[in-house]
């Protein structure tokens, strides 16, 4: 069971306190509850005692008991002699937050997903009669279908990448691939450089792996702070360097062919092992020319999925690397899982003839969905601060006051589950920021802005106040 200590726990729920329209053990109970439902408190972690949480935040501890109290009430936690407070999950019956689990009438934009393409079913059809060809192995492979590999190391090489199969291996998604990199690079106490914001699971696999995180700012106007990246790499030496460089996710920027090459020269002078995160890096959406891989620059790990493009349903991603690392991923895999299933290989080995037809698609599609969000954003929210993206799938919008938890919490009041903007952080920042996908169909993206601009009228009715800083003030 893991332990949080009160400076932990303070520090995820900076910025807590509300006007005074509402009593403060309210306040805090709803903070901790949030930081459950957006899963950046663990089911079964122990928070502090409630006399050391009081006095680190300078509350009495009347506040601090009545706000557990709250927690235990709503089905969040439980309490028991000697082992303290632990966090849960409410039962169906238990008086708590509306449930999207299950409830149909909830919008998820927690998630930037998109529906499968109509191709998968016919693919899976045409899958299934070569199936039987296969079913005379093991079914035990760490490295994947080498028909399928071989596939995949053409597509790279015909994009400007030299590849061959042996350089490939078929992942189950691109979560599996980063926490394998992890668990193959680093050991206990490893340096992991990492852009903020990012993909939360990212720092989830980097930390189980035992690495301790390097941020680099990345911001919507001026992307990467390059003297940031510069100093992160000479003064830390990092072992691996996780980036998404191209439709950042959730910032949406690319890094200029400048920065990638300053960057592929600093991890070779640190030795530092770049993995690279390509799974939006062909959704460019204003008719950009496509780029080459990453990789082709210089020494680097990539990490491709269809998670994005073709369907999340189909759990298929793949590392591409030099043979050493691919052999080495391949042997601590069998600590994680015994291969990727044949099926769904065979599944995508049939979509790849048509790739680059579905991904024309998906550009169109996003596209018109970028663009109606925005327009419903500036309709409905005119003073949120939203960039213009050039790919990807979300926008990251600045809402222009530290509130992006309220608004996360006051919006499934509303029925829509977003993440908020520290979900994407280290440490509880990105309070003033809240990520929208654009990847709905624009009924839902509707559905979802007029869910979000409800809850905003919520949150002005009992604003946050952050030293001089009043809600009041931007809305």
């Amino acid at each position: 069971m893991t332990s949080l200590s009160a400076r932990a726990l303070g520090t995820l729920i900076q910025n807590w306190r509300t006007s005074g329209n509402g009593p403060a053990y309210a306040a805090l109970a709803d903070r901790i509850r949030l930081l459950v439902l957006d899963g950046r408190l663990s089911l079964g972690t122990r928070l502090p005692a409630e006399r050391e949480l009081a006095s680190h935040l300078g509350l009495s501890r009347t506040t601090v008991s009545a706000a557990y109290a709250d927690l235990r009430e709503s089905g969040y936690l439980d309490s028991m002699r000697g082992s303290g407070s632990v966090v849960r999950l409410p039962s169906r019956g238990a008086a708590a937050l509306p449930d999207p689990i299950g409830a149909p009438d909830f919008l998820d934009f927690s998630k930037a997903t998109l529906p499968a393409v109509p191709a998968v079913a016919a693919a899976a059809e045409r899958a299934s009669a070569l199936l039987p060809s296969f079913l005379g192995e093991s079914g035990f492979d760490p490295l994947g279908l080498r028909v399928l590999r071989q596939a995949l190391a053409d597509r790279y090489t015909a994009r400007g990448l030299p590849t061959d199969a042996d350089e490939v291996m078929i992942t189950i998604g691109a979560q599996h691939a980063i926490g394998l990199l992890a668990r193959t690079l680093l050991s206990r106490g490893d340096r992991a450089l990492v852009e903020t914001p990012s993909y939360p699971h990212a720092f989830e696999a980097l930390r189980s792996s035992g690495a301790r995180l390097v941020p680099v700012p990345v911001t919507t106007d001026e992307g990467w702070d390059e003297l940031a990246l510069e100093q992160a790499f000479q003064r830390t030496s990092p072992t691996l360097g996780y980036l998404m460089p191209d439709y950042h996710n959730p910032t949406g920027r690319s890094m200029s062919p400048e920065l990638r090459a300053r960057t592929l020269d600093l991890a070779a002078r640190q030795g530092t092992t770049l993995v690279v995160d390509e799974t939006m890096g062909e959704l460019g959406l204003d008719g950009q020319a496509a780029r080459a891989p990453f990789a082709a620059a210089g020494r680097a790990v990539t990490i491709g999925s269809v998670g994005k493009t073709i369907w999340g349903g189909l759990r298929l991603g793949w590392i591409r690397a030099d043979r050493e690392l691919i052999q080495r991923a391949s042997r601590a895999r069998f600590a994680l899982d015994l291969g990727t299933p044949i099926f769904e290989q065979l599944i995508l080995l049939e979509l790849l003839p048509q790739y680059d037809r579905i991904l024309e698609d998906r550009r169109d599609y996003l596209r018109a969905g970028r663009d109606h969000l925005v327009a419903r954003l500036a309709e409905r929210l005119p003073q949120w601060s939203v960039p213009h993206v050039e790919g990807g799938l979300t926008v990251w919008a600045n809402v222009g006051a530290p509130v992006s938890s309220q608004l996360a919490l006051a919006s499934r009041n509303h029925g829509l589950v977003i993440a908020a903007g520290p979900r994407f952080g280290i440490d509880g920042v990105f309070e003033r920021f809240i990520r929208i996908p654009f990847s709905h169909p624009a009924e839902l993206i509707d559905g979802a802005v007029d869910a979000l601009a409800a809850a905003w009228s919520d949150v002005a009715r009992t604003p946050l106040l952050v030293g001089d800083e009043d809600l009041a003030s931007v809305v």
